[in-house]
């Protein structure tokens, strides 16, 4: 069995629609599903649904990830029982696909509505274990413990109970996920400083791909609101959940500032 495969080689059917590189990064958005779920909006269940393919597709790439990692290294660069926590999470993100195919059908939506990026396999591509550790448990699947808790409220919101139950199941997994990530980072980098430094760099680095423009805050409106609760379990500290919020508002402030730039120049 090849090791170390490109994201080009992972196994779809006809049902998928992937996004190709040259378009990845400028449809992020679309591709992940991750709009801002507004009860109020009249585009509601389109948004859910939306987001529900987002949330489907990331758990086929994270189980395809943790399956990566537990295979691709051996016991003399990773320990073993890192190694049974990403056979663990696999369990759980098989089940979590299956969730989330039912969950999808509840709201209407079918494999494939949406596209598909494949930038979260991306993150667990990279040669160090330490680094995929941070890219993919810490970061990517830190921003799942905040979309699962939005959408869990939204359920309960909405008097959905199928949705409210399930997205509470699944972000109860989440953060065992996250916590394995910090658990293994801090472990295995315990001797070397450096390292770590490199891999916490590379998450802030995944963080600020999937930051949406700023779209990512602690107030009642943001479009994705941080579960500093649920993250402070999992091993983030409070200075990391601020560093995600100050990312967040200085990305705000950024695109107001051009938005209110190209607004004068029209005017012009």
């Amino acid at each position: 069995m090849r090791k170390n495969i490109p994201p080009s080689s992972l196994a779809r059917d006809e049902r998928f629609n992937r996004v190709d590189t040259e378009r990845r990064l400028s449809d992020l958005r679309d591709t992940v599903g991750v709009g801002h779920v507004d009860p109020e909006a009249d585009d509601v269940a389109e948004r859910a649904r939306r987001r529900m393919h987002g949330i489907f597709v990331g758990e086929i790439q994270a189980l395809e990830g943790a399956g990566r990692t537990a295979f691709d290294f051996g016991t003399d660069e990773i320990p073993y029982e890192l190694k049974l926590d990403m056979a663990r999470q696999c369990w759980d993100e098989a089940r979590h696909c299956e969730i989330s195919v039912k969950l999808a059908e509840h709201m209407g939506g079918e494999l494939g509505e949406y596209a598909e990026s494949t930038i979260l396999f991306e993150a667990a591509c990279h040669d160090d274990p330490v680094f995929r550790l941070a890219g993919v448990n810490r970061a990517l699947e830190g921003l799942a413990i905040d979309v699962f808790t939005q959408m869990r409220d939204f359920g309960r919101s909405m008097g959905d109970p199928v949705l409210e139950y399930c997205e509470d199941y699944m972000l109860a997994d989440e953060v065992t996920h996250v916590k394995m990530g910090s658990r293994w980072l801090r472990e295995v980098t315990e001797n070397d400083p450096h390292r770590r430094a490199e891999a916490l760099e590379f998450q802030r680095v995944v963080d600020g791909l999937f930051n949406f423009r700023g779209q990512r805050g602690e107030d009642e409106d943001s479009p994705i609101r941080l579960a500093r609760k649920f993250r402070k379990l999992a091993g983030f500290t409070d200075g990391e959940v601020d560093q995600i919020a100050d990312m967040a508002a200085k990305s705000r402030a950024e695109r107001d500032a051009a938005r209110m730039e190209g607004e004068l120049l029209a005017t012009d």
